[in-house]
């Protein structure tokens, strides 16, 4: 049956219709959802199943700094890092709106000071991946997803810097609704593209071919043999404190587990993703997809966003994700799209949790949402990178 929908897909010009196709959009999966919208986002987007608090041996503690643990971690995790066994996924996509409509990346993160000049989000990424590969003696492969909004700047900043081990890849893109099911229209009538989430990264590491390249140049070890797999490290940009770590990379590798992912104590104000255990296996959730009833506070601790995972388990993982439901104001009128969040990675490759230090110079969450926000984070972002000789 032809619905209001799909004869307006079936208008799309052709070049846009070949940009979103470029973009992995895919027309069934819009129609599918519009046929839900308006009933019961709430009830869509909430898990299904046996939801409970984390088990207490779920959730392990970092090695503290200075200890003897630590130093034989970090060893694991340089000697890691000199096979040539690690790539950094620097999730940098998005619709470049929280900056005041400058993208993040380009935003500077620390000002001029001592002579020396002012340094970008990617310019103090771009520093990191060349202090650790100078460490190792192994260049660590840079690989940033970026969106149609940002990939153009991101990629005249890079100059001739993008390269084998320096590279971007776009992130997937759909089209936004209307509360009735058709399609979200701007000011000037034209359909509204936006990015469809963070959660796009198994699928657009698949299309751009980078993950594939890295797995036949560093092999597809088994993930039970410790130093024989080669990794991925996933941080947000905006995130400084998630540098590539020796002493993580060692527990991630020491324990052979598929993915780790970092969480910091929970404080006051913190919303976003907690460990949960779903139908018996520990998980990352957001709070808007837990049960009605289920009570957040209960977990003390917090999803960073920062995930360590094996190579061959990134690549075994398929579109099996859940597009939740969000509702936008965009243009002073409501629009809905859907979205993947990458937490749901944890839903399909078996997961440990690892508490990080949150405070201090080595805390490992310090997200920059807005301007306010890195004005308050400066001094913490300059301690944080001059302990870890990234400055």
């Amino acid at each position: 049956m032809t619905t209001a929908l799909s004869s307006e897909l079936s208008a799309l010009p052709a070049d846009l219709q070949s940009r979103l196709t470029k973009l992995g959009f895919r027309a069934p999966d819009l129609e599918g959802w519009a046929a839900s919208v308006g009933k019961g986002r709430d009830l869509r987007n909430r898990l299904i199943g046996d939801v409970a608090a984390p088990a207490k041996d779920d959730v392990d503690d970092a090695a503290t700094a200075g200890s003897g643990e630590h130093a034989r971690l970090a060893q694991q995790g340089l000697d890691c890092l000199k096979r040539g066994q690690l790539a950094l996924c620097v999730l940098a996509g998005g619709m470049a709106t929280r900056m005041g409509s400058v993208v993040k990346a380009l935003v500077e993160a620390l000002p001029a000071a001592d002579g020396k000049p002012a340094q970008t989000f990617l310019d103090l990424r771009l520093r990191e991946r060349e202090v650790l590969s100078e460490r190792a003696g192994k260049e660590i492969p840079l690989w940033l997803m970026t969106s149609e909004a940002t990939d153009g700047p991101i990629r005249a900043a890079l100059g001739d810097r993008l390269g084998k081990n320096v590279e971007t890849f776009l992130q997937c893109a759909s089209l936004r609704l209307t509360e009735s099911g058709t399609l979200f229209r701007d000011e000037a009538g034209e359909p509204d593209v936006y990015a469809t989430g963070h959660g796009d990264l198994p699928a657009a590491l698949r299309k751009s071919g980078l993950l594939d390249r890295f797995l036949e140049e560093r092999g597809r070890g088994a993930a039970t043999s410790p130093g024989e797999p080669p990794y991925v490290w996933i941080a947000n940009l905006d995130n400084l404190g998630a540098s590539i770590d020796e002493s993580i990379l060692g527990y991630h590798v020491e324990h052979g587990t598929s993915l780790t992912v970092e969480l910091v104590d929970k404080v006051e104000g913190d919303r976003g993703g907690i460990p949960i255990r779903w139908n018996g296996r520990p998980i990352v959730a957001e709070e808007f997809r837990l049960p009605v009833g289920f009570d957040p506070t209960t977990v003390r601790v917090f999803n960073t966003n920062t995930f360590l995972i094996s190579a061959a388990a990134l690549a075994a993982v398929g579109d099996e994700f859940t597009y939740v439901e969000v509702e936008k104001t965009v243009g002073g009128k409501k629009a809905i799209q859907f979205e993947r969040l990458l937490g749901e990675i944890t839903t399909m490759v078996p997961t440990r949790f690892l508490r990080v230090p949150r405070s201090g110079p080595t805390s490992r969450f310090l997200p920059v949402k807005d301007v306010p926000e890195l004005e308050r984070r400066r001094s913490e972002i300059d301690a944080a990178l001059r302990a870890r000789g990234i400055l």
